[in-house]
């Protein structure tokens, strides 16, 4: 671990408090929302509330081991190590259970067949998965080949999942209000905001590279994920819960509604 000024030890220390006090606070928001939209809504602020839940827990895991990481030096000038190793594969294990509840929860408030659905579903699901097992390895390796050819590896699963869901993202704007189709524009607009920040920081993070480096590129890697968690999850859950709500008002529907979908094709 490189040595890190004050400010650059402040910086991800407060970025890390931040990020867990927007899951936490998230996670009792989505909680309590869920009474306030119909049945068929309920499944996708369930799995809201799992993604900012774990990612809270991680997040405290991870603001744990940074902190015990590092020590402040004698003269209080630097941040200096312990020699206790920063475990940031927290960060991955994090995303195997939460990249495919994000991707999960958008197809729920999707208006798809049942059957469409639970297929898009697993394919999704199954990309998400292999996006964040293929980019592991290269996150931990300090190699410049490795690290560029399992980003690129992981980046194909990573382009399918974006694709798939800007696709069916614009058929389901088909025959809704004007509110809901500009909030499923705007869930567009997030999720290639939000998920294009991942790759960008990842290639920050390759010291080798030169862009960064030093204690510049673990603060870019710890900073820069942080502020794509807080978005890719909070926000998004929060949008999600605005989609479903404005569907309701669409449809008629309250809170104790069943909500039935109409089938599209």
């Amino acid at each position: 671990m490189p040595e890190l000024s004050v400010g650059q030890f402040s910086l991800v220390y407060n970025m890390l408090s931040l990020a867990i006090a927007a899951m936490f606070g998230s996670f009792a928001f989505f909680v309590m929302a869920r009474s306030q939209v119909s049945l068929r809504f309920r499944p996708a602020l369930v799995m809201s509330a799992l993604v900012v839940g774990i990612a809270g827990y991680h997040y405290w895991r991870i603001f744990g081991s940074w902190d015990a990481a590092y020590r402040l030096n004698d003269a209080h000038t630097a941040y200096i190590a312990t020699g206790k190793p920063f475990n940031d594969a927290y960060r991955y294990v994090d995303w195997l259970l939460t990249v495919p509840l994000l991707v999960a929860e958008l197809v729920a408030v999707m208006t798809l067949p049942k059957g469409k659905r639970g297929s898009m579903m697993g394919k999704l699901i199954i990309a998400s998965a292999l996006m964040i097992a293929l980019g592991y390895p290269g996150e931990v390796s300090d190699d410049r080949t490795t690290a560029l050819v399992w980003g690129t590896l992981s980046s194909i699963p990573f382009a399918y999942i974006l694709y798939v869901l800007w696709g069916e993202l614009s058929k389901a704007t088909a025959g809704e209000s004007q509110e809901v189709n500009v909030l499923l524009r705007n869930t567009r607009l997030l999720l290639i905001g939000t998920w294009g920040f991942y790759p960008i920081t990842y290639i920050l993070g390759i010291e080798s590279l030169g862009i960064v480096s030093g204690a510049n590129a673990v603060v870019a890697l710890q900073v820069g994920y942080s502020i794509a968690d807080i978005a890719a999850k909070c926000g998004y859950g929060v949008m999600i819960y605005a989609i479903a709500q404005a569907r309701m008002a669409s449809a008629g529907e309250d809170a104790q509604s069943v909500g039935a979908q109409p089938a599209r094709s």
